[in-house]
């Protein structure tokens, strides 16, 4: 970032800031274009009664939304991480997975949310990285979706220059060495990366902050409590292919029933010796019906025990 100040005393106090390729002048009673603080944004400011030795204030309106901050203008670091915070909206999704002794089964919804708004019914949260992996998607779609593309592109190139492919462990590595070294920087990721390897299954968590955990099943996402009750309650290691598939898509439906950034479509895949296959991709709303029957007989029962309380 660099900083020039105009000296000159007749007029304004004028400061330049460039972070990035975005170009920011602050001055007095002019409106500021923002072309990119963060991927949600691309709308305009305007600074009132800027002091070079005071603070600002600021009000952005995103989405007729305006929201408050007060920054210092010789701290704009600190400034515009305040206003990715702060504009960032919430996000919502249900992925897990879990090894057994078949393999590894991954499954998704497939909403996006923006706050309570759905912007989509159709995101498609578990991606390929290579024949024999996959990642999952929770967080900023963006995000996610770049550094997905950018692990399958180095677990190539590795393939490559040693004829073999990159075990899970080393990809899950690569990518947590790469995460880590954005620390701080807006990124928003929480992603499970699976797939078979010479030593067999292998599943880790890899986070935004660089954290990188092993484990047998995790679930991730603001679902992820309800997924986990119904996981956690039905997992076994020596389920066949269609147990375990039935178990990841009842695990989805439950946590998209109770929680409202979760649904769409419930897709389950399965990775094994022979790489990765999709098994199926219901609709949630059709598989109420199969989990969560509601016939005139349930209706009567559970009137009768509520009767009876």
């Amino acid at each position: 970032m660099t900083k020039a100040h105009n000296s000159s005393t007749n007029s304004p106090v004028q400061v330049v800031y460039r972070v990035e390729s975005a170009k920011y002048i602050v001055a007095q009673d002019i409106v500021l274009q923002i072309h990119q603080i963060h991927s949600y944004i691309y709308t305009y400011i305007k600074l009132n009664q800027i002091d070079s030795s005071e603070s600002a204030l600021i009000r952005v309106a995103n989405n007729a939304q305006n929201l408050r901050f007060v920054c210092s203008e010789l701290e704009f670091d600190g400034f515009q991480k305040e206003a990715i915070q702060m504009v960032k909206p919430a996000k919502g999704t249900t992925t897990l997975a879990f090894i057994f002794k078949e393999g590894v089964i991954v499954a998704a919804d497939s909403r996006a949310s923006m706050g309570g708004y759905i912007s989509s019914q159709s995101v498609k949260k578990i991606i390929e990285i290579n024949p024999h992996m996959l990642g999952t998607m929770a967080g900023g779609a963006a995000d996610c979706q770049f550094w997905h593309r950018n692990l399958g592109i180095k677990c190539r190139l590795h393939e490559l220059a040693n004829k073999r492919r990159i075990s899970v462990t080393g990809a899950s590595k690569l990518l947590a060495n790469i995460l880590y070294s954005y620390r701080g920087m807006g990124l928003s990721v929480g992603t499970m990366i699976a797939g078979w390897d010479e030593k067999g299954p292998g599943l880790y968590y890899v986070d935004s902050e660089g954290g990188r955990l092993k484990g047998n099943r995790f679930s991730v996402g603001s679902g992820s409590p309800y997924a986990y009750g119904v996981l956690d309650s039905g997992y076994r290691y020596d389920m066949s292919i269609e147990e375990a598939a039935e178990l990841a898509r009842r695990s989805i439906y439950h946590a998209t029933f109770r929680d409202g950034a979760s649904g769409g479509t419930a897709s389950v895949y399965y990775v094994g010796p022979d790489g990765w296959k999709k098994l199926s991709g219901d609709d949630v709303g059709e598989l109420h019906y199969k989990y969560y029957p509601v016939g005139p007989a349930v209706v009567e029962q559970e009137m009768a025990e509520i009767s009876i309380a």
